[in-house]
């Protein structure tokens, strides 16, 4: 007999948290944060430059010219005085640097006086096919876009060969489409994420019709529990767009918010799509409970079967096993009420053959009332 599936585990992120009663605006930094790693793109209609950054110290200079466009793109979280920088050069609300470093915020979009602070999360596959649910942190401000995350990893290259390339109008819609971009790319990894789940489900389906066992359960509820997490980080998604639609910001201009209505739909459909796989996956379930309750009954079907069988035949051998002998063996006496055939000539013989009869009658019985089939 062949060992049975492994059971997959579901992932789960921890999140490290200040301590309570910690005050409002105090940027918490975990230990094992890291270093980070900061990049500047400066790019219009005809140029494209990237420079990589020790500190962010000189870089209001750096952005001083209006005629480019600038994405300061910071990962890691591991310099306290970068977010001072944050918060003295630019004038970051330090709420603001609080989301940001709390990687746990939902999606959501909040409105400043010369600037907007909006969160999404990051869904991608680690290298063990787990689901990280990563924050990426958006500051928008007239010609610049400041993006955080708290990882290296993430799925904003196709944007990044966009701007390298200079396809569409990426380099001259300015710095609310290209937050667009970046929120339109993590909604589309969704797609691709729910995809991958959409034919684990139909692997599991074929299985179930195969030869189902208990690893099935246990991966369609992981499925289940993963659709249930990107459900949580949908919803929210769908609600800060449609509130940067309906938004009076300056900063987020009329044309962007043509292609933010685009990204709207996509988070209509992810959510569709998402409860159709959970209706699946709640179905593959019952359908498994389903098979096993039926091969359960087929087996108790052929148990009481060979009980019906075996009852009738116990009943006559338990008879002719009480021994009453017609005639006491020593005193010769005939003894009332007692067994006449206990010592009939070919007895055993016809005990037997009379006990197959009643099995062979039996199953002629079954048969007819179709529990064979």
């Amino acid at each position: 007999m062949g060992k049975p599936a492994p059971r997959k585990r579901k992932h789960n992120k921890r999140y490290s948290l200040p301590a309570a009663g910690t005050s409002p605006g105090s940027v918490f930094i975990d230990e094992n944060a890291l270093k980070p790693r900061i990049n500047l793109y400066k790019y219009n209609a005809d140029t494209y430059e990237v420079a990589e950054l020790t500190s962010i110290n000189n870089l209001s200079k750096l952005i001083s010219d209006h005629d480019f466009t600038y994405w300061v793109e910071i990962k890691g979280f591991n310099s306290p005085a970068l977010f001072e920088s944050l918060s003295k050069d630019f004038s970051i609300s330090r709420l603001v640097l609080e989301d940001i470093t709390s990687t746990y915020q939902r999606p959501k979009l909040e409105e400043y006086d010369d600037y907007d602070f909006a969160v999404s999360r990051m869904l991608h596959f680690d290298e063990q096919k787990n689901m990280d649910n990563d924050q990426v942190s958006f500051i928008l401000k007239k010609q610049v876009l400041f993006t955080f995350q708290e990882s290296y990893d993430d799925c904003l290259g196709p944007v990044r060969t966009r701007l390298k390339v200079g396809k569409g109008n990426i380099r001259t819609a300015g710095s609310s489409y290209l937050m667009y971009a970046l929120m339109d790319i993590i909604v589309d990894t969704y797609f691709e994420i729910l995809g991958s789940w959409g034919e684990e489900l139909d692997l599991i389906e074929d299985r179930l019709f195969d030869k189902p066992d208990k690893s099935i359960m246990f991966d369609t509820q992981l499925v289940k529990r993963n659709l249930i997490g990107v459900r949580r980080v949908v919803w929210p998604e769908r609600d800060k767009l449609n509130d940067m639609l309906r938004s009076d910001s300056r900063l987020i201009t009329d044309e962007t918010k043509m292609y933010i209505r685009d990204a709207y739909d996509h988070c209509i459909q992810i959510i569709d799509i998402v409860e159709s796989l959970k209706e699946i996956s709640a179905s593959n379930i019952d359908m498994y409970l389903s098979i096993i309750s039926n091969r359960m009954n087929e087996i108790m079907k052929v148990l009481t079967i060979i009980s019906s069988i075996f009852i009738p035949l116990t009943f006559i051998a338990g008879i002719y096993g009480m021994n009453f002998a017609q005639q006491d063996p020593k005193t010769g006496k005939i003894l009332p009420m007692n067994m006449p055939e206990l010592y009939q000539a070919h007895g055993y013989l016809y005990t037997m053959i009379g006990m197959a009869i009643i099995a062979v009658l039996q199953i002629i019985y079954f048969w007819r009332k179709g529990w064979f089939k």
